[in-house]
């Protein structure tokens, strides 16, 4: 029997233009991964060099920061930046991974509680604290992501690690019903340090309230200088016609968004340019945006010694 012949594939479609190297501010929608996204942009922007600057959880939304060509080489000073987060905390119900995804723990009756009684449980999750990360987060314990030994049925406990919540705002508090059982959902505003898991503040919450604690909405509202006035859905971003690139945030706004600028002359562009330290002047300690003249990139410094020295060279000199 003759093998039958495979149908011929269908023309591929026109190639979009590669996307010009900047920023995509993505509002990441639910359920989908930070991975999926940037799979999703390198189909857009038509390059394979596409990274992002932290990771949201599947059930989270928003802000997600994703770097295209050179810029991916600025995602590690987004990366380390504070961040705004809205959230729903439900009081009364434990979960395995201190968010919705989990399997309930124990549920308890928080028909008792009032809007008072967060006060002060609130105000010492504020500040400087210790948190103890959620066992199924990303954080590597001996070379194996904690999610993944979690997964494969090991018990698995982190240390506590120095984190800053600048804000932790009681923004709403309602009843709720989980099996006949009141339970409380508490919306709340947080700004947070890179590092910092929401989840585990409405875990920290709920046991300092005798009840439990975990996530059901999060939503990051800002990342640096990055909001949500800033970004544009999935959706959008494919709605771009087929013969045109995905507009992008220029290299030179993208790093003013993440670092404070330092503006150049010519010699110190040059300077720049070719690798050389320039006289630091009034500039403030920690990573600076270079920008030339002509208002694009040309380095990433940092102050070593008396002078300040490239770290990344955006535009280097011609050779």
């Amino acid at each position: 029997m003759s093998r039958p012949e495979r149908a011929a594939r269908p023309p591929a479609g026109p190639r979009r233009p590669t996307a010009d190297d900047g920023v995509l501010v993505v509002d990441k929608p639910a359920g989908w991964t930070s991975h999926d996204v940037v799979a999703r942009v390198r189909r857009l922007a038509s390059t394979r060099k596409v990274g992002h600057a932290g990771t949201l959880d599947p059930m989270a939304t928003g802000v997600l920061v994703v770097g295209i060509g050179r810029a991916t080489r600025l995602l590690t000073y987004v990366t380390g930046a504070d961040k705004d987060y809205t959230a729903t905390v439900r009081l009364g119900v434990a979960t395995t991974t201190d968010d919705a995804e989990g399997e309930t723990l124990a549920v308890h009756d928080a028909s008792a509680l009032t809007r008072d009684d967060l006060v002060a449980p609130v105000a010492a999750l504020t500040g400087d604290i210790q948190q103890v990360p959620s066992s199924v987060s990303a954080i590597k314990v001996d070379g194996q992501r904690a999610y993944a030994r979690v997964r494969s049925g090991e018990d698995v406990e982190l240390a506590a690690r120095p984190v800053h919540v600048a804000r932790f705002d009681v923004l709403d508090v309602r009843a709720a019903a989980v099996d006949g059982v009141t339970v409380l959902d508490v919306d709340v505003a947080v700004t947070c340090s890179s590092g910092t898991y929401v989840r585990a503040l409405a875990r920290d919450l709920g046991t300092a309230l005798g009840v439990g604690g975990h996530l059901t909405a999060l939503r990051r509202t800002r990342v640096a200088g990055y909001g949500l006035a800033d970004a544009r859905t999935l959706d959008e971003l494919a709605a771009t016609p087929e013969d045109r690139p995905v507009t992008v945030l220029p290299l030179a706004d993208a790093a003013r968004a993440a670092l404070p600028a330092r503006e150049l002359d010519d010699a110190d562009a040059r300077a720049l340019s070719y690798g050389q330290g320039i006289a630091p002047g009034d500039a403030p300690a920690g990573p600076l945006a270079a920008i030339g003249p002509d208002g694009a990139l040309v380095a990433v410094v940092e102050r070593r010694g008396p002078r300040l020295h490239p770290v990344v060279v955006f535009s280097p000199a011609a050779t």
